[in-house]
């Protein structure tokens, strides 16, 4: 067979998969990569719900005012 799965990285010599597999214990795991991505997607987050106050609230009344039945729109 001829395929890049059989050949190796240098398309040369198979490689033996079971080699290239290291298993991690829970010691050796360190969520570092995990804890930065919640952390950037949290600054996001807090980034577009600040936009959101200046372009809709700052200066402006409350955008949904009376009753219940005029929020819903059957007055």
């Amino acid at each position: 067979m001829s395929s890049a799965i059989e050949k190796g990285v240098d398309g040369k010599h198979p490689t033996d998969e079971t080699e290239q597999v290291r298993e991690l214990g829970h010691d050796e795991y360190d969520p570092i990569g995990t804890a930065i991505l919640v952390g950037i997607y949290f600054l996001i987050l807090v980034a577009l719900w600040i936009f959101m106050y200046f372009v809709e609230f700052l200066g402006n009344g409350p955008t949904v005012t009376g009753v219940l039945l005029t929020v819903v729109g059957l007055a």
